[in-house]
C-alpha cells in the first residue's frame, strides 16, 4: 500500500507548484450542487482543504473522512475541527460506510487503484450508501486529440513521482466511469479543464420511470 505520510505537509505546495489553483478549482467546481446533502463520505481528501470548504458551505452536513494516511488525517482534523466530522484511519477498501450517506466524494482518489481494485471498491460503497446518493468525483483523464500524448506523458510522470515518493504501484489511470456505470450510476454533469486533462463530475443512480 502507498504511504502518503511522507508527503503530507508538502502536498499542498507541490500541488500548487505543479498546476497552480487548477486542482482546487476542479474539486470545488460542483460544491454548490451538494447543498442538499446531509451526510457525506469523503474518500482520501488528503490535507482536508475540500472537506473544510464542504462543511463551511453546508452547516447541517455530517461527514466521515476516510484515509489510510495518519499524517493527512492530522492535517484534515486541524483544518476542519471535530464538529460534524468523524475521521477513519483505514484502507477505503475495507471501510463499511453508513446507509445514510447521501454524498460520496472522491477527489483525485480513484487514480490510486488498479482497475480491479477500483471496481470492487465502488461495488462495495454503492451497495452500502443510500441508493440515490450523489457521487462527486474529480480526477485526471487522457483526452483525445492534440492533448492525448502530452497528457499521457504528463500523467505517466506523475505516477512515477508518486511511486518514488509514496511507493504507489499503480501506473495507469483506471476507467472510473465504467466502474460507476457498472453499479447503475449515470453522469449528471461533467466539467473539463486544462484542455480536458482534468475532469469534475457528478454521478447518481439512474431514475427508472
Amino acid at each position: 500500500m502507498a504511504n502518503f505520510d511522507r508527503i503530507a505537509r508538502l502536498y499542498r505546495w507541490a500541488e500548487y507548484a505543479a498546476l497552480g489553483p487548477l486542482l482546487s478549482r476542479c474539486r470545488n467546481h460542483y460544491l454548490a450542487r451538494t447543498a442538499h446533502c446531509s451526510r457525506a463520505l469523503i474518500l482520501g481528501d488528503g490535507d482536508g482543504r475540500f472537506t473544510a470548504r464542504l462543511l463551511a458551505a453546508n452547516p447541517r452536513l455530517q461527514a466521515d473522512a476516510v484515509d489510510s494516511s495518519a499524517a493527512m488525517l492530522v492535517l484534515l482534523r486541524a483544518r476542519c475541527g471535530e464538529s460534524r466530522l468523524r475521521i477513519h484511519l483505514c484502507d477505503a477498501r475495507s471501510y463499511a460506510p453508513s446507509d445514510h450517506v447521501d454524498l460520496v466524494v472522491a477527489h483525485f482518489f480513484f487514480d490510486c487503484f488498479a482497475q480491479g481494485e477500483l471496481n470492487a471498491l465502488i461495488v462495495r460503497i454503492a451497495a452500502a450508501v443510500s441508493p440515490d446518493a450523489l457521487w462527486l468525483v474529480s480526477d485526471f483523464r487522457i483526452p483525445r486529440g492534440p492533448m492525448h500524448w502530452p497528457a499521457r506523458i504528463y500523467i505517466r510522470m506523475l505516477y512515477l513521482a508518486f511511486r518514488i515518493l509514496t511507493g504507489l504501484q499503480v501506473t495507469r489511470l483506471p476507467d472510473f466511469a465504467a466502474a460507476l456505470r457498472a453499479v447503475g450510476l449515470a453522469p449528471m454533469a461533467i466539467h473539463r479543464s486544462l484542455f480536458g486533462v482534468l475532469t469534475a463530475e457528478l454521478w447518481q443512480r439512474e431514475k427508472i420511470s
